[in-house]
């Protein structure tokens, strides 16, 4: 039961924490800042809801992209361990990489933010995809696969209250308490590079001393 708790809780906290969505309500009003609330509302929707599928199927298809490439679990470990660090360290001095949309192109983008660049990348990136790989073979037991698509579910509904709610939130907290949350993410994030860089190392370093 330990085991079981230990894994949802490091599943929350890493896929909150490399999601951002906190860090993502900045970006995400310049870019709905010409919508109206019912626009916003549902451009927030439709984001989580894509984002929510896209990891759930990078989670179940990774072990077939594994035997594809001819990919170990350990090197992606490692491989994921290195861009959550530098991750981690973007977030730690507060530096986003932001989706840049010239002022011309704005309009052209109001159509379909949801999906790109809201959804793929900026909720749903390369971090938040290996993690659910990652964590999807890890969870060796039907009730932590199920434990880790509600986890997922849990931090879309958190992330779609959280843009919808953005105006208010950013009122509250100002630019220094996003940044001062911003950086607590980004150790956060850096304290799991190292754990999966490690497991990921540490049964090549055996296999090759035996």
């Amino acid at each position: 039961m330990s085991d079981f708790i230990t894994f949802g809780i490091l599943s929350f906290t890493s896929f909150f924490t490399l999601i951002n969505p906190l860090g993502t309500m900045p970006i995400f009003m310049t870019m709905t800042a010409e919508l109206n609330i019912q626009q916003r509302t549902k451009t927030a929707k439709k984001a989580s809801v894509v984002a929510f599928i896209t990891i759930v199927f990078f989670a179940f298809s990774g072990q077939l992209l594994f035997n594809f490439f001819n990919i170990s679990v350990n090197g992606f470990r490692i491989v994921g361990g290195v861009i959550f660090f530098l991750m981690g360290m973007d977030m730690l001095q507060a530096r986003l990489g932001k989706v840049k949309v010239k002022d011309s192109e704005v309009k052209s983008y109001v159509d379909d933010i949801s999906i790109t660049p809201l959804a793929i990348p900026m909720i749903c990136g390369p971090g938040a995809l290996t993690n659910a790989i990652v964590l999807m073979e890890d969870a060796n037991s039907f009730e932590k696969k199920i434990t880790l698509i509600i986890t997922v579910f849990m931090v879309m509904l958190l992330t779609y209250i959280i843009l919808y709610s953005s105006s208010k939130i950013i009122n509250i907290l100002g630019q220094t308490g996003i940044n001062v949350m911003m950086r607590l993410m980004g150790l956060i994030v850096m304290v799991i590079a190292v754990e999966f860089f490690f497991a990921g190392l540490q049964p090549i370093l055996l296999e090759m001393i035996n």
